[in-house]
């Protein structure tokens, strides 16, 4: 069982029991945190995606500890110019432990079964909106069956100019000029 969760920001792949860094959070260690913003829930035999969220599914972890992640160099430089810049930055970051996902009233129906149903309820609106809904089933016809709708294209006999085609074949015929180097400029002297 597996989730994707939206922490402080960031969007993480959380499984239970699964260790991780993440911005600042102002909970003190060793108090536990629960996030609601579950975008994607994965059970095993059932996905749900959020629209955007999954309601009723929770992330519930633990705060390990805070601290400082690695140092990371900003250097800036101009060449030619003498300008250069070195700066040091540590972003503050807390490590949680995740103890749970918790999927409470998470009845959002995944993406591929979400969209046959959504198909009946949309033909009830369709008959107060006809004129705008005429195009589009014309669309959808069309689209499924094209032979029917259209008629197959008549191939028309190329007309044919005698004067175009002996144009081409006696400038093939005629021999390509020789191409002459390009003259050397003289160096100038002073």
């Amino acid at each position: 069982m597996y989730a994707i969760v939206d922490i402080a920001g960031q969007q993480f792949k959380v499984e239970k029991d699964q260790k991780l860094f993440v911005h600042r959070l102002e909970v003190e260690e060793g108090k536990k945190v629960s996030f609601d913003k579950v975008l994607l829930l994965d059970t095993g035999n059932k996905i749900s995606v959020g629209d955007p969220v999954v309601k009723g599914a929770t992330v519930d972890a633990k705060v390990i500890s805070h601290m400082k992640s690695d140092k990371v160099l900003v250097f800036k430089k101009k060449r030619r110019k003498g300008y250069q810049k070195l700066n040091g930055h540590r972003q503050y970051m807390t490590q949680i432990l995740i103890e749970g996902i918790s999927e409470k009233g998470a009845t959002k129906a995944p993406a591929a079964e979400a969209a046959p149903k959504a198909a009946p309820a949309a033909k009830a609106p369709a008959t107060e909106a006809a004129p705008k809904a005429a195009p589009k089933a014309a669309a959808v016809k069309q689209a499924k069956d094209p032979g029917a709708a259209k008629k197959p294209a008549t191939k028309k006999p190329a007309t044919k100019k005698p004067t175009a085609k002996a144009a081409p074949k006696a400038a093939a015929k005629k021999p390509a000029a020789a191409k002459k180097p390009a003259a050397k400029a003289a160096p100038k002297k002073k």
